[in-house]
């Protein structure tokens, strides 16, 4: 089995910065995509930023210039880098990876989610 931890998310006030972190760990063989979503209060979960293994990156739009994401593959670790941070920024953010076990099996995991909330 595969598990996702996330950690790193709070409370920070407008214009401050947070890290996340996503570790996975277990049966695993590679990692081929890594990314962060978020899910606001009564609004569909959405991509925020995609990395794949050859380091490769997208953003959403409304993060770009703000945010960087990253990995460490000898960790099986995904990192969200979030500067500028807008009260529109508030939302649970999910890790999900793209994992290849060591039996080949090709499956989708989310992680538990973590609050970030951006007020004054």
């Amino acid at each position: 089995q595969v598990q996702l931890v996330e950690s790193g998310g709070g409370l920070v006030q407008p214009g401050g910065s947070l890290k996340l972190s996503c570790a996975a760990s277990g049966s695993i063989f590679s990692i081929n995509v890594m990314g962060w979503y978020r899910q606001a209060p009564g609004k569909q979960r959405e991509l925020v930023a995609r990395i794949i293994r050859s380091g490769s990156t997208n953003y959403a739009d409304s993060v770009k210039g703000r945010f960087t994401i990253s990995r460490d593959n000898a960790k099986n670790t995904v990192y969200l880098q979030m500067n500028s941070l807008e009260p529109e920024d508030t939302a649970v953010y999910y890790c999900s990876m793209s994992i290849l076990s060591k039996t080949y099996t090709l499956s989708d995991y989310w992680g538990q989610g973590t609050q970030v909330t951006v007020s004054s």
